[in-house]
Protein backbone atom coordinates (compact mmCIF):
# COMPACT_ATOMS: atom_id res chain seq x y z
CA UNK A 1 0.00 0.00 0.00
CA UNK A 2 1.05 3.40 -0.66
CA UNK A 3 2.15 5.74 2.39
CA UNK A 4 -0.54 7.66 3.89
CA UNK A 5 0.63 11.38 2.67
CA UNK A 6 0.80 9.44 -0.98
CA UNK A 7 -2.70 8.40 -0.77
CA UNK A 8 -3.68 12.12 1.21
CA UNK A 9 -2.37 14.04 -2.05
CA UNK A 10 -3.88 11.02 -4.06
CA UNK A 11 -7.06 12.29 -2.29
CA UNK A 12 -6.07 16.45 -3.10
CA UNK A 13 -5.71 16.02 -6.98
CA UNK A 14 -8.79 14.21 -6.86
CA UNK A 15 -10.36 16.62 -5.25
CA UNK A 16 -9.14 19.45 -7.49
CA UNK A 17 -9.95 17.50 -10.47
CA UNK A 18 -13.81 16.28 -9.45
CA UNK A 19 -15.15 18.87 -6.85
CA UNK A 20 -13.40 21.51 -8.25
CA UNK A 21 -11.66 22.88 -4.87
CA UNK A 22 -10.47 26.73 -5.56
CA UNK A 23 -6.36 26.80 -5.55
CA UNK A 24 -6.11 28.95 -2.56
CA UNK A 25 -7.76 25.89 -0.81
CA UNK A 26 -5.46 23.23 -1.22
CA UNK A 27 -3.41 23.70 1.70
CA UNK A 28 -6.09 23.99 4.12
CA UNK A 29 -7.45 21.14 2.78
CA UNK A 30 -3.90 19.19 3.00
CA UNK A 31 -3.54 20.45 6.45
CA UNK A 32 -7.13 19.34 6.97
CA UNK A 33 -6.43 15.88 6.34
CA UNK A 34 -2.80 16.27 7.70
CA UNK A 35 -4.48 16.66 11.10
CA UNK A 36 -7.30 13.68 10.86
CA UNK A 37 -4.13 10.61 9.71
CA UNK A 38 -1.58 12.55 12.34
CA UNK A 39 0.42 12.91 9.27
CA UNK A 40 3.07 15.99 8.73
CA UNK A 41 4.86 15.39 5.45
CA UNK A 42 4.29 16.05 1.68
CA UNK A 43 3.60 13.13 -0.27
CA UNK A 44 4.55 12.29 -3.97
CA UNK A 45 3.82 14.94 -6.32
CA UNK A 46 1.40 13.07 -8.41
CA UNK A 47 -0.69 13.85 -12.08
CA UNK A 48 -3.01 10.81 -11.84
CA UNK A 49 -5.15 9.13 -9.23
CA UNK A 50 -7.29 6.30 -8.93
CA UNK A 51 -11.19 5.41 -8.28
CA UNK A 52 -11.74 7.26 -5.48
CA UNK A 53 -13.41 4.24 -3.24
CA UNK A 54 -9.82 2.89 -3.93
CA UNK A 55 -8.08 5.70 -2.30
CA UNK A 56 -10.89 5.97 0.52
CA UNK A 57 -10.53 2.40 1.10
CA UNK A 58 -6.79 2.26 1.94
CA UNK A 59 -7.11 5.45 3.71
CA UNK A 60 -9.63 3.70 5.95
CA UNK A 61 -7.62 0.58 6.28
CA UNK A 62 -5.08 2.25 7.12
CA UNK A 63 -7.38 4.04 10.01
CA UNK A 64 -8.31 1.09 11.18
CA UNK A 65 -4.32 -0.69 11.54
CA UNK A 66 -3.66 2.52 13.32
CA UNK A 67 -6.35 2.65 15.86
CA UNK A 68 -7.48 5.93 14.58
CA UNK A 69 -10.89 4.45 14.72
CA UNK A 70 -13.11 0.97 14.67
CA UNK A 71 -13.34 -1.45 12.27
CA UNK A 72 -17.47 0.12 12.40
CA UNK A 73 -16.80 3.22 12.04
CA UNK A 74 -15.31 3.06 8.31
CA UNK A 75 -18.41 4.63 7.13
CA UNK A 76 -18.62 7.34 9.83
CA UNK A 77 -14.77 8.32 8.56
CA UNK A 78 -14.91 8.30 5.18
CA UNK A 79 -17.62 10.91 4.93
CA UNK A 80 -15.56 12.86 7.04
CA UNK A 81 -12.79 12.74 5.08
CA UNK A 82 -15.12 13.73 2.05
CA UNK A 83 -16.44 16.56 4.41
CA UNK A 84 -12.70 18.11 4.18
CA UNK A 85 -12.96 17.95 0.19
CA UNK A 86 -15.94 19.44 -0.63
CA UNK A 87 -16.81 22.89 -0.92
CA UNK A 88 -18.55 24.74 2.05
CA UNK A 89 -23.06 25.03 1.57
CA UNK A 90 -22.40 28.70 0.47
CA UNK A 91 -19.81 27.80 -2.38
CA UNK A 92 -22.02 24.90 -3.83
CA UNK A 93 -25.01 27.01 -3.38
CA UNK A 94 -23.19 30.09 -4.93
CA UNK A 95 -22.14 28.00 -8.42
CA UNK A 96 -25.34 26.26 -8.53
CA UNK A 97 -26.61 29.61 -8.61
CA UNK A 98 -24.12 30.99 -11.26
CA UNK A 99 -24.87 27.96 -13.41
CA UNK A 100 -28.27 28.57 -13.32
CA UNK A 101 -28.37 31.93 -14.86
CA UNK A 102 -25.83 31.31 -17.33
CA UNK A 103 -26.47 27.74 -18.77
CA UNK A 104 -29.98 27.50 -17.50
CA UNK A 105 -31.43 24.83 -14.62
CA UNK A 106 -30.68 21.45 -16.55
CA UNK A 107 -26.53 22.51 -16.30
CA UNK A 108 -26.74 23.46 -12.81
CA UNK A 109 -28.93 20.01 -11.49
CA UNK A 110 -26.06 18.60 -13.61
CA UNK A 111 -23.51 19.82 -11.94
CA UNK A 112 -25.37 19.43 -8.43
CA UNK A 113 -26.08 15.69 -8.63
CA UNK A 114 -22.22 14.94 -10.47
CA UNK A 115 -20.77 16.76 -7.01
CA UNK A 116 -23.32 14.78 -4.90
CA UNK A 117 -21.97 11.54 -6.51
CA UNK A 118 -18.04 12.50 -7.10
CA UNK A 119 -18.61 13.56 -3.08
CA UNK A 120 -19.22 10.00 -2.30
CA UNK A 121 -22.72 11.31 -0.77
CA UNK A 122 -24.41 9.26 -3.01
CA UNK A 123 -22.50 6.42 -2.86
CA UNK A 124 -22.29 4.63 -6.53
CA UNK A 125 -19.82 2.14 -5.89
CA UNK A 126 -22.86 0.37 -3.05
CA UNK A 127 -25.46 1.48 -4.94
CA UNK A 128 -24.13 -0.84 -8.19
CA UNK A 129 -24.01 -4.01 -5.89
CA UNK A 130 -28.43 -3.44 -5.73
CA UNK A 131 -29.69 -6.58 -8.05
CA UNK A 132 -32.37 -4.94 -10.06
CA UNK A 133 -34.94 -5.99 -13.15
CA UNK A 134 -37.79 -4.78 -15.09
CA UNK A 135 -40.65 -6.84 -14.77
CA UNK A 136 -43.56 -6.67 -17.63
CA UNK A 137 -46.88 -7.32 -15.62
CA UNK A 138 -50.29 -7.46 -16.34
CA UNK A 139 -51.59 -3.75 -16.21
CA UNK A 140 -47.83 -2.28 -16.26
CA UNK A 141 -44.40 -2.78 -16.49
CA UNK A 142 -42.95 -2.62 -12.82
CA UNK A 143 -39.48 -2.62 -11.14
CA UNK A 144 -37.89 -4.41 -8.61
CA UNK A 145 -34.58 -3.86 -6.46
CA UNK A 146 -32.81 -6.42 -4.13
CA UNK A 147 -31.20 -2.98 -2.02
CA UNK A 148 -27.59 -4.37 -1.13
CA UNK A 149 -26.31 -1.01 -0.64
CA UNK A 150 -27.63 -1.08 3.03
CA UNK A 151 -25.92 -4.11 4.45
CA UNK A 152 -27.91 -5.47 7.97
CA UNK A 153 -25.86 -4.34 10.86
CA UNK A 154 -24.04 -7.37 12.36
CA UNK A 155 -24.69 -7.50 16.73
CA UNK A 156 -21.50 -5.62 17.19
CA UNK A 157 -22.85 -2.47 15.66
CA UNK A 158 -26.55 -3.11 16.52
CA UNK A 159 -25.08 -2.83 20.51
CA UNK A 160 -22.77 0.05 19.46
CA UNK A 161 -25.98 2.06 18.04
CA UNK A 162 -27.68 1.14 20.95
CA UNK A 163 -25.29 2.72 23.19
CA UNK A 164 -24.80 5.92 21.13
CA UNK A 165 -26.63 9.25 22.43
CA UNK A 166 -30.17 9.82 21.32
CA UNK A 167 -30.11 13.01 19.22
CA UNK A 168 -32.20 16.39 19.91
CA UNK A 169 -29.93 18.08 17.82
CA UNK A 170 -31.10 17.91 14.86
CA UNK A 171 -34.58 16.87 15.35
CA UNK A 172 -35.27 14.56 12.59
CA UNK A 173 -32.74 12.91 9.52
CA UNK A 174 -34.59 15.25 7.20
CA UNK A 175 -33.87 18.35 9.29
CA UNK A 176 -31.94 21.07 7.05
CA UNK A 177 -29.60 21.14 10.73
CA UNK A 178 -28.10 17.69 9.30
CA UNK A 179 -25.16 19.59 6.89
CA UNK A 180 -22.48 18.51 8.03
CA UNK A 181 -23.49 16.76 11.09
CA UNK A 182 -20.89 14.30 11.85
CA UNK A 183 -23.59 11.20 12.96
CA UNK A 184 -22.83 8.68 15.28
CA UNK A 185 -23.79 4.49 15.19
CA UNK A 186 -27.09 5.75 15.65
CA UNK A 187 -27.74 8.61 13.20
CA UNK A 188 -25.53 8.65 9.28
CA UNK A 189 -22.75 10.93 8.75
CA UNK A 190 -23.56 14.35 6.99
CA UNK A 191 -20.36 16.06 6.52
CA UNK A 192 -21.08 15.55 2.46
CA UNK A 193 -24.75 16.66 2.57
CA UNK A 194 -25.75 19.85 0.56
CA UNK A 195 -28.79 21.11 0.03
CA UNK A 196 -29.90 24.29 -2.17
CA UNK A 197 -32.40 26.46 -0.59
CA UNK A 198 -36.04 27.10 -2.95
CA UNK A 199 -39.20 28.54 -2.14
CA UNK A 200 -42.48 27.06 -2.33
CA UNK A 201 -45.59 28.44 -1.66
CA UNK A 202 -43.90 31.40 -0.57
CA UNK A 203 -41.68 29.49 2.45
CA UNK A 204 -38.15 28.76 2.80
CA UNK A 205 -37.50 25.02 1.59
CA UNK A 206 -34.00 22.89 0.80
CA UNK A 207 -34.10 20.26 -2.14
CA UNK A 208 -31.70 17.79 -1.86
CA UNK A 209 -30.25 14.53 -3.92
CA UNK A 210 -31.14 11.19 -1.70
CA UNK A 211 -27.96 9.29 -0.98
CA UNK A 212 -29.66 6.23 -1.48
CA UNK A 213 -30.53 6.97 -4.61
CA UNK A 214 -33.72 4.12 -5.57
CA UNK A 215 -34.22 5.72 -8.93
CA UNK A 216 -32.48 8.22 -11.72
CA UNK A 217 -31.68 11.55 -9.81
CA UNK A 218 -33.78 10.50 -6.65
CA UNK A 219 -34.54 14.18 -4.74
CA UNK A 220 -35.94 14.88 -1.54
CA UNK A 221 -38.16 18.75 -1.49
CA UNK A 222 -37.87 19.50 2.62
CA UNK A 223 -39.45 22.03 4.67
CA UNK A 224 -37.18 24.63 6.23
CA UNK A 225 -39.57 24.57 9.30
CA UNK A 226 -39.59 20.52 11.19
CA UNK A 227 -43.34 20.31 11.25
CA UNK A 228 -45.59 17.28 10.25
CA UNK A 229 -46.19 16.72 7.10
CA UNK A 230 -49.61 17.42 6.24
CA UNK A 231 -51.08 17.02 2.32
CA UNK A 232 -53.62 19.62 1.67
CA UNK A 233 -54.31 22.26 -1.39
CA UNK A 234 -50.81 24.13 -0.30
CA UNK A 235 -48.82 20.96 -0.28
CA UNK A 236 -50.27 20.66 -4.32
CA UNK A 237 -49.46 24.34 -4.83
CA UNK A 238 -45.87 24.25 -3.49
CA UNK A 239 -45.85 21.32 -6.02
CA UNK A 240 -46.53 22.99 -8.92
CA UNK A 241 -44.30 25.83 -8.09
CA UNK A 242 -41.28 22.80 -7.75
CA UNK A 243 -42.42 21.51 -10.98
CA UNK A 244 -42.45 25.00 -12.64
CA UNK A 245 -38.71 25.56 -11.17
CA UNK A 246 -37.90 21.90 -12.11
CA UNK A 247 -39.67 21.09 -15.02
CA UNK A 248 -37.32 17.91 -16.28
CA UNK A 249 -38.35 16.72 -12.41
CA UNK A 250 -41.50 15.15 -10.89
CA UNK A 251 -42.40 15.58 -7.41
CA UNK A 252 -44.77 13.72 -4.99
CA UNK A 253 -45.57 13.25 -1.12
CA UNK A 254 -46.39 10.22 0.77
CA UNK A 255 -49.69 10.26 2.14
CA UNK A 256 -49.27 11.46 5.80
CA UNK A 257 -51.41 9.22 7.73
CA UNK A 258 -49.28 6.10 9.47
CA UNK A 259 -49.40 2.60 7.33
CA UNK A 260 -50.00 4.30 3.83
CA UNK A 261 -47.08 6.85 4.62
CA UNK A 262 -43.49 7.11 4.85
CA UNK A 263 -41.25 6.05 7.07
CA UNK A 264 -40.51 9.95 8.37
CA UNK A 265 -44.10 11.44 8.86
CA UNK A 266 -42.63 14.11 11.81
CA UNK A 267 -41.08 16.48 8.82
CA UNK A 268 -42.78 18.02 5.87
CA UNK A 269 -40.99 16.60 2.52
CA UNK A 270 -41.63 15.72 -1.04
CA UNK A 271 -39.88 13.12 -2.78
CA UNK A 272 -39.16 13.37 -6.61
CA UNK A 273 -36.23 12.51 -9.47
CA UNK A 274 -36.36 11.68 -12.85
CA UNK A 275 -39.76 10.44 -14.82
CA UNK A 276 -38.87 7.38 -14.93
CA UNK A 277 -41.31 5.08 -12.62
CA UNK A 278 -43.30 2.79 -14.45
CA UNK A 279 -47.21 4.17 -12.93
CA UNK A 280 -46.72 7.64 -15.13
CA UNK A 281 -47.13 5.40 -18.31
CA UNK A 282 -50.22 4.02 -17.23
CA UNK A 283 -53.05 4.51 -19.68
CA UNK A 284 -56.59 5.61 -18.80
CA UNK A 285 -59.35 3.64 -18.48
CA UNK A 286 -61.90 6.16 -18.74
CA UNK A 287 -62.08 9.51 -19.42
CA UNK A 288 -64.14 12.56 -17.12
CA UNK A 289 -65.26 15.79 -17.12
CA UNK A 290 -66.90 18.90 -14.82
CA UNK A 291 -68.68 21.91 -15.52
CA UNK A 292 -67.22 23.55 -13.15
CA UNK A 293 -63.63 22.65 -14.34
CA UNK A 294 -63.54 23.39 -17.85
CA UNK A 295 -60.11 23.73 -18.22
CA UNK A 296 -59.77 19.98 -16.88
CA UNK A 297 -60.05 16.18 -17.56
CA UNK A 298 -59.99 13.49 -14.95
CA UNK A 299 -59.13 9.96 -15.52
CA UNK A 300 -59.08 6.62 -13.66
CA UNK A 301 -55.57 4.72 -14.47
CA UNK A 302 -55.47 1.38 -15.95
CA UNK A 303 -52.81 0.56 -12.89
CA UNK A 304 -52.54 -2.34 -10.11
CA UNK A 305 -53.98 0.32 -7.29
CA UNK A 306 -56.58 2.75 -7.74
CA UNK A 307 -55.59 6.28 -9.31
CA UNK A 308 -57.11 9.46 -10.65
CA UNK A 309 -54.98 11.58 -13.04
CA UNK A 310 -56.08 15.21 -13.46
CA UNK A 311 -54.69 17.28 -16.50
CA UNK A 312 -54.87 21.01 -17.08
CA UNK A 313 -53.14 23.68 -19.13
CA UNK A 314 -53.99 25.80 -16.02
CA UNK A 315 -52.23 25.92 -12.87
CA UNK A 316 -54.60 27.80 -10.86
CA UNK A 317 -57.53 25.28 -11.81
CA UNK A 318 -55.59 21.88 -11.25
CA UNK A 319 -54.28 23.21 -7.81
CA UNK A 320 -58.13 23.84 -7.23
CA UNK A 321 -59.34 20.42 -8.81
CA UNK A 322 -56.91 18.51 -6.71
CA UNK A 323 -57.90 20.36 -3.79
CA UNK A 324 -61.29 19.58 -4.78
CA UNK A 325 -61.01 15.61 -5.06
CA UNK A 326 -59.06 15.74 -1.66
CA UNK A 327 -62.05 17.27 0.40
CA UNK A 328 -64.83 14.44 -1.40
CA UNK A 329 -62.05 11.72 -0.93
CA UNK A 330 -61.21 12.57 2.77
CA UNK A 331 -65.27 12.11 3.52
CA UNK A 332 -66.11 9.32 0.93
CA UNK A 333 -67.06 5.82 2.19
CA UNK A 334 -68.97 3.03 0.27
CA UNK A 335 -70.78 0.40 2.23
CA UNK A 336 -70.67 -2.17 -0.92
CA UNK A 337 -67.08 -2.07 -0.90
CA UNK A 338 -66.25 -2.02 2.87
CA UNK A 339 -64.56 1.63 2.60
CA UNK A 340 -64.94 3.69 5.41
CA UNK A 341 -63.64 7.24 5.41
CA UNK A 342 -62.81 7.70 9.04
CA UNK A 343 -64.38 6.44 12.68
CA UNK A 344 -61.90 8.10 15.81
CA UNK A 345 -59.27 9.07 13.58
CA UNK A 346 -58.92 10.11 9.61
CA UNK A 347 -58.50 6.64 7.44
CA UNK A 348 -58.71 7.97 3.61
CA UNK A 349 -55.74 9.73 2.62
CA UNK A 350 -54.28 10.55 -1.26
CA UNK A 351 -50.76 10.20 -2.17
CA UNK A 352 -50.40 13.17 -4.80
CA UNK A 353 -47.88 12.80 -7.49
CA UNK A 354 -47.29 15.68 -9.59
CA UNK A 355 -45.30 16.90 -13.05
CA UNK A 356 -45.59 18.85 -16.15
CA UNK A 357 -45.52 17.11 -19.71
CA UNK A 358 -45.41 19.73 -22.32
CA UNK A 359 -47.46 22.53 -20.82
CA UNK A 360 -49.47 20.49 -18.85
CA UNK A 361 -49.84 19.89 -15.63
CA UNK A 362 -50.95 16.27 -14.82
CA UNK A 363 -51.55 15.71 -10.94
CA UNK A 364 -51.66 11.75 -10.28
CA UNK A 365 -53.96 11.13 -6.91
CA UNK A 366 -53.81 7.74 -5.96
CA UNK A 367 -56.11 6.55 -3.39
CA UNK A 368 -54.79 5.28 -0.20
CA UNK A 369 -56.79 4.15 3.26
CA UNK A 370 -55.18 2.90 6.66
CA UNK A 371 -58.17 1.03 8.33
CA UNK A 372 -57.08 -1.82 9.97
CA UNK A 373 -59.54 -4.23 11.47
CA UNK A 374 -59.81 -7.93 13.57
CA UNK A 375 -58.63 -9.82 10.11
CA UNK A 376 -56.45 -7.43 8.70
CA UNK A 377 -54.26 -6.25 11.63
CA UNK A 378 -51.22 -4.85 9.81
CA UNK A 379 -54.26 -3.00 7.56
CA UNK A 380 -56.80 -3.85 5.34
CA UNK A 381 -55.21 -2.24 1.84
CA UNK A 382 -51.95 -3.42 3.34
CA UNK A 383 -50.08 -6.73 1.77
CA UNK A 384 -51.75 -9.33 3.43
CA UNK A 385 -49.56 -11.66 5.21
CA UNK A 386 -48.69 -14.30 3.30
CA UNK A 387 -46.88 -11.56 1.18
CA UNK A 388 -44.75 -10.52 4.70
CA UNK A 389 -41.45 -12.56 3.66
CA UNK A 390 -41.54 -10.72 0.37
CA UNK A 391 -42.65 -6.76 1.84
CA UNK A 392 -44.10 -6.45 5.10
CA UNK A 393 -43.36 -2.51 5.86
CA UNK A 394 -45.64 0.10 4.37
CA UNK A 395 -45.94 0.63 0.48
CA UNK A 396 -45.29 4.51 0.32
CA UNK A 397 -45.26 6.68 -2.65
CA UNK A 398 -42.42 4.66 -4.75
CA UNK A 399 -43.78 1.58 -4.65
CA UNK A 400 -47.23 2.49 -5.56
CA UNK A 401 -45.91 3.89 -8.46
CA UNK A 402 -44.07 0.86 -9.51
CA UNK A 403 -41.14 0.49 -8.12
CA UNK A 404 -39.79 -2.05 -5.38
CA UNK A 405 -37.38 -1.73 -2.88
CA UNK A 406 -36.83 -5.16 -1.38
CA UNK A 407 -34.83 -5.87 1.52
CA UNK A 408 -30.68 -6.89 1.12
CA UNK A 409 -31.54 -9.66 3.30
CA UNK A 410 -33.82 -11.33 0.32
CA UNK A 411 -30.54 -12.19 -1.25
CA UNK A 412 -28.97 -14.44 0.70
CA UNK A 413 -32.34 -15.96 1.92
CA UNK A 414 -33.37 -16.71 -1.69
CA UNK A 415 -29.60 -18.26 -2.51
CA UNK A 416 -30.69 -20.70 -0.09
CA UNK A 417 -34.17 -21.29 -1.27
CA UNK A 418 -32.19 -22.29 -4.39
CA UNK A 419 -30.19 -24.53 -3.00
CA UNK A 420 -33.38 -26.13 -1.93
CA UNK A 421 -34.86 -26.30 -5.37
CA UNK A 422 -31.34 -28.05 -6.89
CA UNK A 423 -31.33 -30.46 -4.19
CA UNK A 424 -27.82 -28.71 -3.26
CA UNK A 425 -29.25 -28.99 0.55
CA UNK A 426 -32.00 -31.15 1.87
CA UNK A 427 -35.40 -29.84 2.45
CA UNK A 428 -36.61 -30.58 5.61
CA UNK A 429 -40.41 -29.15 6.15
CA UNK A 430 -40.32 -30.05 10.15
CA UNK A 431 -37.61 -27.90 10.56
CA UNK A 432 -39.08 -24.96 8.26
CA UNK A 433 -42.08 -25.08 10.42
CA UNK A 434 -40.65 -24.08 13.38
CA UNK A 435 -40.83 -20.18 13.55
CA UNK A 436 -37.16 -19.99 15.34
CA UNK A 437 -35.68 -21.23 11.54
CA UNK A 438 -34.53 -18.14 9.82
CA UNK A 439 -36.44 -19.71 6.71
CA UNK A 440 -39.66 -20.24 8.39
CA UNK A 441 -41.07 -16.43 7.19
CA UNK A 442 -40.50 -18.40 3.51
CA UNK A 443 -42.53 -21.59 4.30
CA UNK A 444 -45.70 -21.04 1.85
CA UNK A 445 -43.40 -19.72 -0.92
CA UNK A 446 -40.64 -23.09 -0.26
CA UNK A 447 -43.18 -25.53 -0.35
CA UNK A 448 -45.37 -23.88 -3.53
CA UNK A 449 -42.34 -24.20 -5.98
CA UNK A 450 -41.08 -27.08 -4.67
CA UNK A 451 -44.31 -28.88 -5.20
CA UNK A 452 -44.35 -26.69 -8.78
CA UNK A 453 -40.74 -27.63 -9.81
CA UNK A 454 -39.36 -30.49 -7.90
CA UNK A 455 -36.00 -30.35 -6.55
CA UNK A 456 -33.60 -31.28 -8.90
CA UNK A 457 -33.39 -27.45 -11.13
CA UNK A 458 -30.40 -26.24 -12.47
CA UNK A 459 -29.57 -23.16 -10.52
CA UNK A 460 -30.45 -20.90 -13.46
CA UNK A 461 -33.69 -22.63 -13.82
CA UNK A 462 -34.24 -22.15 -9.91
CA UNK A 463 -33.48 -18.21 -10.31
CA UNK A 464 -35.76 -18.10 -13.04
CA UNK A 465 -38.63 -19.57 -10.88
CA UNK A 466 -37.69 -17.45 -7.74
CA UNK A 467 -37.61 -14.46 -9.58
CA UNK A 468 -41.16 -15.09 -11.17
CA UNK A 469 -42.91 -15.75 -7.75
CA UNK A 470 -41.18 -12.47 -6.61
CA UNK A 471 -42.84 -10.68 -9.88
CA UNK A 472 -46.10 -12.09 -8.73
CA UNK A 473 -45.90 -11.10 -5.56
CA UNK A 474 -45.27 -7.06 -5.57
CA UNK A 475 -48.24 -7.15 -8.29
CA UNK A 476 -50.18 -8.76 -5.79
CA UNK A 477 -49.05 -6.29 -3.18
CA UNK A 478 -49.96 -3.40 -5.10
CA UNK A 479 -53.33 -5.04 -5.92
CA UNK A 480 -53.91 -5.42 -1.71
CA UNK A 481 -53.14 -1.55 -1.77
CA UNK A 482 -56.57 -0.64 -4.52
CA UNK A 483 -59.26 0.96 -2.66
CA UNK A 484 -61.20 -0.32 -5.48
CA UNK A 485 -60.59 -3.65 -6.58
CA UNK A 486 -59.54 -4.52 -10.57
CA UNK A 487 -62.67 -6.42 -11.02
CA UNK A 488 -66.58 -5.81 -12.15
CA UNK A 489 -67.47 -4.65 -8.61
CA UNK A 490 -64.43 -2.51 -7.94
CA UNK A 491 -64.48 -0.98 -11.45
CA UNK A 492 -68.37 -0.08 -10.76
CA UNK A 493 -67.84 1.32 -7.28
CA UNK A 494 -64.71 3.26 -8.91
CA UNK A 495 -66.93 5.31 -11.31
CA UNK A 496 -69.57 5.90 -9.25
CA UNK A 497 -67.07 7.86 -6.43
CA UNK A 498 -66.27 9.66 -9.62
CA UNK A 499 -69.49 10.52 -10.60
CA UNK A 500 -70.35 11.28 -6.88
CA UNK A 501 -67.78 14.19 -7.36
CA UNK A 502 -70.09 15.41 -10.18
CA UNK A 503 -67.54 14.11 -13.11
CA UNK A 504 -69.09 12.50 -16.53
CA UNK A 505 -67.96 11.27 -19.82
CA UNK A 506 -69.58 14.07 -21.48
CA UNK A 507 -70.43 17.69 -19.91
Amino acid sequence: MKKTQDLIEELVIYAQNELFIDVDDIAFIRNGLFDLFKVYDLGERLEEYRELQEILDDLTDYAVENKIIDESDRLLFETKIMGILLPNPSQIIATFECIARMEGMEKALEYFYDISIKSNYIRMADISKNVSWNYTGERGDLKITINLSKPEKDPKEVLKASCAPQNSYPKCRLCAENVGFSGNANWPARQTLRTIPIFLGDEPWHFQYSPYSYFEEHLIALSNEHRPMVVDTNAIARMVDFVELFPMYFIGSNAALPIVGGSILAHDHYQGGAKVLPMMNAGAIDEYFHDSFCKSSLQILDWYNSVIRLQSNSAAEIMKLAGYVMECWASYSDDQIGLVAKGKKQHNAITPVVRLEDDIYVVDMILRNNRTDEEHPYGIYHPTEDLHNIKKESIGLIEVMGLFILPGRLYKEFETITSYLTGERELNFKELVDEKHPMSKHLAMIVQLSNDNGNSLSVGEASKVITEYINKSCEKILDCTAIFKNDIIGNKAFEYFVNTMGFCKEC
